[in-house]
């Protein structure tokens, strides 16, 4: 059959009338006739639409002899500059990662389960990642839920969230913040996760990561299951000017070295209070409890001195003095705060879309009122995790989901941490 692709069938009519079927080399003027019964027999037939000829329709496997030979000789000009575009605008990959036709951030076709353009709250998009220090905030999609030990999805959180805020607008009653008019924010796509390979995506992740960092803009983080926690403060913490404190809201302390034998969801911070300027002492954990929390991750919190607040703390003393014991810990010779939340600290009447959910969490405006006051300081970063739209009801846990993003950023915009920064390139944008 491969002879099908070297050789342009041409048929013509004799000056008896009889058809006559010719074969020429391409690029080459000598021709040989062949009668139809010989182009049959070589399973030859004409097809009059410009693609090759079809096989004989005869064969059994006809449309798959023929789809075969088709493929040859089609053209691959477009995917090779999609790839190019792909290494210029979205970053060549981590040095872990063998295929170098694969970017950092998703430009191109691949993983199917990301890239999609649709921008959080319909904020600008910016193709060119190379550009985002042009904002004062930059959100990116981690597809991430190979750390899931229980229910995956969450890979199709970062596309749950975005379409959440097409219910927003960017405009809050309460605060009296506009986030268009008041915040230069940039949506700049998702992170090319590999599936099946826990260790290549943290390393994506975490290069993704320091590359907003290293520019001095905010990265806000969908998630993603919880092993995300780990790579993102990798990536971030050497841009920051010291230690750096973490706020984790979560019903699970998340503290085990290892799960499965890997780093899964349930060991973010075990790992990430290992790197030298994130000591586990800066390391607040508000909303743990239930009959999730394995011991093993117990037993590190308590050795590493990190502080725990269970649901039972926040209803005996209530969401102000809860949010400034946070602050003080989280803050206490450290230079900037990282917040960490996983949407499975909301009870799970609330939340149903989540990889690991547990009855009894806070409640969604205690969590939001936390939220709310934990960022007035400002913050260096936030991701929310454990969004699993495949499990959602009605996008209420996408929704809590970008309701934690949005209040964090209103309260840190009227608080006067963000909302300084215009853009200076001539791109459509947000903010002063």
């Amino acid at each position: 059959m491969r002879f099908i692709q070297r050789w342009t069938r041409i048929h013509r009519r004799a000056n008896n009338g009889v058809r006559r079927c010719e074969i020429r080399r391409p690029g080459r003027g000598a021709s040989y006739p062949v009668s139809d019964k010989t182009a049959r027999e070589e399973n030859l037939v004409s097809d009059s639409s410009g693609y090759p000829d079809r096989p004989d329709p005869s064969l059994p496997n006809a449309e798959g002899a023929w789809a075969q030979q088709v493929e040859a000789n089609l053209g691959d000009r477009r995917l090779r500059e999609e790839i190019d575009r792909g290494l210029s605008y979205g970053l060549e990959a981590a040095p872990t990662i063998n295929d170098r036709t694969i970017s950092t951030f998703v430009r191109g076709e691949k993983p199917h389960f990301a890239g999609e353009r649709g921008t959080f709250l319909k904020c600008p998009f910016i193709e060119d990642v190379n550009e985002v220090d042009d904002a004062e905030v930059a959100i990116f999609g981690v597809p991430l839920d190979a750390g899931a030990t229980y229910r995956p999805g969450t890979r199709f959180g970062p596309q749950g969230i975005r379409r959440s805020t097409n219910l927003f607008g960017t405009y809050n009653y309460e605060s009296g913040v506009d986030l268009r008019e008041q915040l230069n924010m940039v949506d700049i796509g998702d992170v090319f996760t590999i599936p099946g390979n826990l260790e290549k995506s943290f390393d994506q992740i975490s290069q993704a990561m320091a590359h907003v960092a290293q520019k001095g803009v905010m990265p806000i983080v969908l998630g993603g299951d919880h092993s995300i926690g780990f790579p993102t403060v990798r990536g971030l913490a050497p841009y920051m000017d010291g230690n750096i404190g973490i706020i984790h809201f979560d019903r699970h302390v998340d503290t085990q070295e290892t799960d499965l034998d890997e780093r899964m969801h349930t060991t973010p911070w075990f790992h990430a209070t290992n790197i030298k300027n994130a000591p586990a002492t800066n390391l607040v954990q508000i909303g743990i409890g239930g009959w999730q929390s394995p011991r093993e991750g117990v037993k590190v919190g308590r050795e590493r001195q990190s502080t725990v607040i269970t649901v039972g703390d926040v209803e005996r003393v209530g969401v102000e003095k809860i949010a400034e014991m946070a602050l003080e810990i989280a803050w206490k010779g450290a230079k900037a705060v990282y917040l960490s939340f996983d949407i499975d600290v909301i009870d799970a009447g609330f939340v149903p879309g989540t990889g690991w959910p547990e009855p009894g969490g806070l409640l969604p405006r205690e969590a939001l009122n936390l939220v709310k006051m934990v960022s007035e300081p400002g913050l260096a970063g936030i991701e929310v995790v454990e969004c699993s739209p495949p499990y959602d009801w009605a996008e209420q846990t996408a929704l809590m989901s970008s309701r934690v993003i949005l209040d964090s950023l209103a309260a840190q915009v009227r608080s006067g941490k963000l909302g300084k920064k215009s853009a200076a390139l001539p791109r459509p944008a947000w903010g002063p």
